[in-house]
Formats: structure tokens, C-alpha cells, sequence
């Protein structure tokens, strides 16, 4: 039996059934056969899925028990893996903003609308964060989606709060915030209109051009001075791309939302994020290039990270897509960091340390002076907040 995802708006109950629906066994036997046909649709052993980045789809961290894929013998094993459906459940999150204290972020809160990621990008440092849910950080990652309903007005409540003090807040830190199912729930659009209502300054990192959608409410923004966004554009080889970010936009469609953006007098910076040697190490001028042709005023970059469980994730893929260079792919990697596959320090894990690493830093630099792009350190206006009046506050002084 299926059940649409419980909404909380009336104009969304009135919709029409959602694609995004949670399976849920009506019955003991119904677990069961659920249990069987997810194991049975693993890939066995793990292959690409079409559509999906992750070549499989290994045990969570925390889970009490290791699933193993194994073929029974009914010749199964050669066939193309069926395609993985995309689920959507509900994330009842008490708070909205979440705090850091890393100094190598220029940012200490962050609102991340989605949990999981459907973009599917094979490198994201934020896969391992699935194993909390009990998930793979493989193919459940981009498969297994959780979302917030209740953002916009938990967002509200906490900006009301006399002590509250504004600074930029990151939307998308984790996950991207304009994400396919975001098409659908409208879940950014509608944070972002709580942003502009209390002008709270806001930075926005996505790799879609749906971000085109909400001109309206970020050129109001951008006219105060409190956004700015930041497209990630990883490659201009249309082909990795739809290997490394199986359903993310094209590159062409990044460069024409940074080209929308830049239009609507909305501050744009490109990503080049993130770099991965001897993969796309290459294209560094060529991608600040096109950016800065398209209007990108700005430009950053991210050294490839490969925290937990991403390591393997990112290893398996390699071998499978690029089995001619994933050796020489994983040397550079641990010869930027240490030695090792991961360097978690503040200071070196965007951008790694080493010969090759510090040649990285140069090419990038040099690409910038060349594109008349600097680096993105413009603080937005956070004297313009305000709590605006409400109605209850109106009735309070009569």
C-alpha cells in the first residue's frame, strides 16, 4: 500500500498525488516481500544504475547488520539493475538553523531544507551523513529523500526570538536546496520569502538553474544587499557530468542561471567544485572562463574530499567509469593529502596540502587575474533585519 507524504498546506492537499510517495508494508508479509525485493534489486555485484551516481549501495556505519547482495542462482546477476525509485518522507526537525564553529567556513549557520540529495554526485562530502538515518550513504543517499514541511515556519519562530542576531545564514550547505523534488514542494522558495520578509542576509550553493525560478524574490534581495549565490559548475564535459552528476542540469544549464543571476543584478560566484586530479584538474581556466563570460563576478574552488564512507563510493565509481585512470586518480589524491585519502583539519580539507595541491592553488589564482574574478569575500548588509509587525502585536497596543 502506498500513502502520499503527509502536507501541511492546504493548496498542497488539494494537488495532485505526488510522485515522491513512501512505501509503507501494510502487513507483516508485505515487510517481508519489501525486504526481499530490496535485497534482490542490489546490484549484484554492484554496477552502475542508469540515472544514479552511486555504483552501490553499502551498509550504513551505524546498522547492526552488514547487507550483502549475493546471486541465488536464477541468473539475475547479468541484468541491467531495475531503476531505483526516489522516495520522499517527512523530517520533523524541532529547529531549522543549524550552528558551526569551523573557521574555515565563512559561515557559523546554515538551513539545509532536504536531507539526502537526488543530484546523485558521486564525490558529495555529505553522503556519510545518511548513516544517521539508518541509511546507505550509497544509492540511498540519493534515493531516500527526507524533507521539512514545517521550514518556513520554524525559521520565522526563530528569527522572532529577542535574542536572535542576524549574520549570513548558508542555504544549502549540506544538501542542494533546489534539488528536482524542490520543483515540486516549492520548500526553498518558501524559506526564502521568510529570508526577504525579516531581509536576513542570506548565500545560496546550488548546481541548478531552478534557482532561475525565485528572481523575483532574490533580485528584491539582492537590491539591500543581503544574498548572493554561488553555482557550482564541476565540468564543461557534458559526459562526466552525467556520470559524476547523473541528475543534476547540464553545465550549459549552470552557466545560464549564473547568465540569469548576473542579469537580475543578483551577485553570482562559480564554484569550480570540486576539483578532482587528473579528472578535471584541466579544465580550471576553462571553467572560470565561461563563468566569467556569463557574468559570474566571483570565483572559489574545493580540493576533492572524501571523508568516511566516501572513499569507497568514490573508488568503486572510478574503477567502473575511468578503470584506466582511477589508479593515477587515487595517488594524487592521498599525495594532496598527507598520504592519506582524507585530511579533516581546518585550514586543509577544501584545499588539501602537498606539491600538487599548492600547483592546484597557483593554476586557480592565475585563472582568476586572467577573468578578472576575485575571490568571493564581500560581507552582505546584516544591519538591514528587522522583525516585521504582525497583526497579534498590532492588538497588543490597543
Amino acid at each position: 500500500m502506498r500513502t502520499q507524504t503527509p502536507e501541511p498546506h492546504a493548496e498542497e492537499r488539494q494537488s495532485r498525488v505526488s510522485k515522491y510517495e513512501i512505501a509503507q508494508p501494510a502487513s507483516l508479509e508485505c515487510s517481508i516481500f519489501v525486504l526481499y525485493t530490496d535485497l534482490m534489486t542490489e546490484s549484484l555485484p554492484d554496477r552502475p544504475r542508469r540515472g544514479r551516481g552511486a555504483v552501490g549501495n553499502p551498509t550504513g556505519r551505524f546498522e547492526a547488520a552488514l547487507r550483502v547482495a549475493e546471486d541465488d542462482g536464477w541468473g539475475l546477476g547479468d541484468a541491467e539493475p531495475p531503476p531505483l525509485r526516489t522516495t520522499l518522507a517527512v523530517d520533523s526537525a524541532r529547529r531549522i538553523i543549524t550552528r558551526n564553529q569551523s573557521p574555515d567556513v565563512p559561515f557559523d549557520r546554515s538551513i539545509n531544507p532536504y536531507k539526502g540529495c537526488e543530484h546523485g554526485c558521486v564525490y558529495c562530502f555529505a553522503r556519510p551523513t545518511h548513516a544517521y538515518l539508518g541509511h546507505s550513504p550509497g544509492l540511498d543517499f540519493e534515493s531516500k529523500l527526507y524533507w521539512k514541511p514545517d521550514a518556513p515556519a520554524l525559521l520565522e519562530a526563530e528569527l522572532r526570538d529577542p535574542k536572535y542576531r542576524a549574520a549570513t545564514l548558508a542555504l544549502g550547505a549540506n544538501t542542494d536546496p533546489y534539488q528536482p523534488v524542490e520543483r515540486e514542494r516549492k520548500l526553498t522558495r518558501r524559506i526564502l520569502e521568510v529570508l526577504a520578509d525579516y531581509r536576513h542576509p542570506v548565500g545560496i550553493v546550488t548546481k541548478s538553474n531552478l534557482v532561475l525560478r525565485d528572481l523575483d524574490i532574490l533580485t528584491a534581495m539582492a537590491r539591500e544587499g543581503i544574498v548572493r549565490v554561488a553555482v557550482s559548475l564541476t565540468t564543461l564535459d557534458r559526459g562526466l557530468a552525467r556520470r559524476m552528476e547523473p541528475r543534476a542540469p547540464t553545465p550549459s544549464r549552470r552557466l545560464e542561471a549564473i547568465s540569469g543571476l548576473a542579469a537580475s543584478g543578483v551577485p553570482v560566484t562559480v564554484l569550480a567544485a570540486p576539483i578532482v586530479p587528473a579528472l578535471n584538474d584541466h579544465e580550471i581556466d576553462a571553467i572560470l572562463a565561461a563563468a566569467a563570460e556569463a557574468g559570474a563576478g566571483a570565483a572559489g574552488y574545493v580540493l576533492l574530499r572524501l571523508p568516511l564512507e566516501v572513499k569507497t563510493l568514490f573508488a568503486d565509481w572510478l574503477g567502473t567509469h575511468y578503470p584506466d585512470r582511477a589508479k593515477r586518480v587515487m595517488s594524487l589524491v592521498r599525495q594532496t593529502r598527507g598520504g592519506q585519502l582524507y585530511q579533516s583539519e581546518w585550514g586543509k580539507r577544501q584545499t588539501g596540502d602537498g606539491a600538487y595541491a599548492e600547483q592546484i592553488a597557483r593554476r586557480f589564482e592565475i585563472a582568476c587575474r586572467r577573468h578578472h574574478l576575485h575571490h568571493d569575500h564581500t560581507p552582505l548588509d546584516e544591519g538591514r533585519f528587522r522583525r516585521p509587525p504582525r497583526a497579534e502585536d498590532q492588538m497588543e497596543l490597543l
